[in-house]
Parts: C-alpha cells; structure tokens; sequence
C-alpha cells in the first residue's frame, strides 16, 4: 500500500480544531507527549513498515525546509 498523499480526511478543518483543542491547557511538555503518543498509535493502526518509513522520510524533508 502505497503512502497516500491526496488529501483524505474528512471535515479537514474541523479535524485540525479538534487536534488543537486536544492541546489546549496542556504544558509543552504534555502537548509534545500528546504528539509523540498520538503518531504511535496512528502508526500501529497503519502498520505497514514501507509505508510508515515513507512517511518519517516526508515529514523530515519538510521539517528541514520549513528551517533552512
């Protein structure tokens, strides 16, 4: 299964206020353990190993642009 790039949540915005929501009145520390547990699960639910080392290998690409 091929890493699905299109977008594909459904209610989008509403999906991305109820992750922020998810945070709210959390310290630093907290949200960045929410994140972390949060992209383990997700991971386990995905499972699929090529899959899931496309996606790390993404999300480093554009975290080294959006710094550079």
């Amino acid at each position: 299964m091929p890493l699905n790039r299109e977008p594909h949540i459904a209610e989008p915005d509403a999906f991305y206020e109820e992750l922020i929501d998810a945070q709210r009145d959390l310290s630093d520390e907290q949200a960045e353990m929410f994140l972390a547990k949060l992209v383990l699960i997700l991971a386990n639910h995905v499972g699929d190993r090529a899959v899931l080392s496309e996606a790390i290998a993404l999300a480093r690409r554009h975290a080294q642009r959006t710094f550079d």
